[in-house]
């Protein structure tokens, strides 16, 4: 079994939660409150200005030109297209480009972006990918779901996100990075699996806590 089926098949419960989720089931359904979309789009663009570090310290770990270059598109791909995506459809919500670069992240987010970049400035490549790599791959997968729903993909507010994360072109890059931790696992460590297995978890739970983050619209506490 490859170490990506291993981590599937473990932690599909989980996993399912995600899809599961409120705030995926109203982009699905079209009942999600435009607030709530509005505050995630927010938060998703400042979390997207970490999560392309992760491509650039991917790109300085890289054991080949090859791998490396690879990366370097991600990271282009993440700067120059899906952050301008954001941007574009930021606008149908009202949100600025201003508002977006002035923006302060929620503590769910900053925990998140700081997880995955500590992984992946101390870490392997390897620990590296299982990081980053829930994000990635559940947005393909939930683009996918969501896309079945009969009018999803043509909804006015949602539409445009289910199917850029349907998308034939995401899922490559989603492929990419899954069959890149199956190679970079083999002949791993039984403790280097877990290790792997740990952060994949942690990532994945992240995940979670960011669509609760948007559905509660929840900023710091103290700030109420």
């Amino acid at each position: 079994m490859k170490f990506s089926e291993r981590l599937y098949e473990k932690l599909k419960p989980i996993w399912r939660q995600n899809h599961a989720h409120p705030f995926v089931k109203g982009m699905g359904d079209g009942t999600m409150e435009q607030s709530k979309f509005r505050f995630y789009m927010i938060q998703d663009y400042l979390y997207l200005i970490d999560y392309a570090k992760l491509f650039a310290l991917g790109a300085v770990k890289a054991p080949d030109v090859e791998t490396m270059a690879k990366f370097a598109r991600l990271l282009d791909s993440t700067l120059n297209e899906e952050m301008a995506l954001h941007r574009s459809y930021a606008e149908k919500f009202g949100i600025s480009a201003s508002e977006l670069e002035e923006a302060k992240p929620s503590p769910i987010t900053l925990a998140y972006s700081h997880y995955m970049l500590h992984v992946a400035n101390n870490g392997t490549l390897a620990e590296l990918v299982a990081a980053l790599l829930p994000c990635m791959w559940s947005y393909w997968e939930i683009g996918k779901e969501l896309s079945e729903i009969p009018g999803a993909s043509a909804h006015e507010l949602y539409g445009e996100w289910i199917n850029n994360y349907a998308s034939d072109e995401f899922g490559t890059l989603a492929t990419w990075c899954i069959d890149l931790l199956d190679e970079l696992t083999i002949g791993k460590s039984a403790q280097e699996l877990v290790r792997l297995e740990e952060i994949f978890l942690n990532t994945t739970r992240y995940e979670f806590m960011f669509w609760d983050m948007a559905w509660n619209e929840t900023m710091w506490p103290t700030d109420v």
